[in-house]
């Protein structure tokens, strides 16, 4: 799964990294700065949760197996980002506000990530 977590975060890192080019400079002057907020928030949270996931790839080589829990954070930071950035993407991008009801979704999946994270290191000390 390490190599999993690794390929996971490097590829949403380089499209978080592509996502704020895209923000800075083709939405600034066709979107609300409300919006454009929004979608800095979604490339945010991408790339805290890109850098996760390259974390747990390497943390086994530190000596700290995580086993399951650690599997089980990754998904959900994966996840995370599917939903929580995704919902944020697609309500900027498409004006569509219900979206935003979907984007908590995301959110709780970052949260039970660190959760996750949190026991698997406590476990494995």
């Amino acid at each position: 799964m390490e190599r999993l977590f690794l390929a996971a975060g490097a590829l949403l890192a380089g499209l978080g990294v592509a996502a704020g080019a895209f923000g800075a400079h083709a939405l600034e002057a066709s979107v609300s700065p409300d919006r454009l907020q929004t979608f800095e928030t979604a490339v945010r949270y991408q790339m805290y949760h890109a850098l996760a996931l390259l974390l747990l790839g390497v943390m086994p080589a530190s000596g700290v197996e995580l086993g399951a829990l650690g599997t089980t954070a990754g998904v959900c930071f994966t996840g995370g980002v599917v939903i929580f950035s995704g919902s944020l993407y697609l309500l900027v991008l498409t004006d569509t506000p219900w979206l935003g009801a979907v984007t908590p979704l995301g959110g709780a999946a970052f949260l039970a990530g660190w959760a996750a994270l949190l026991l698997a290191v406590i476990r494995s000390v």
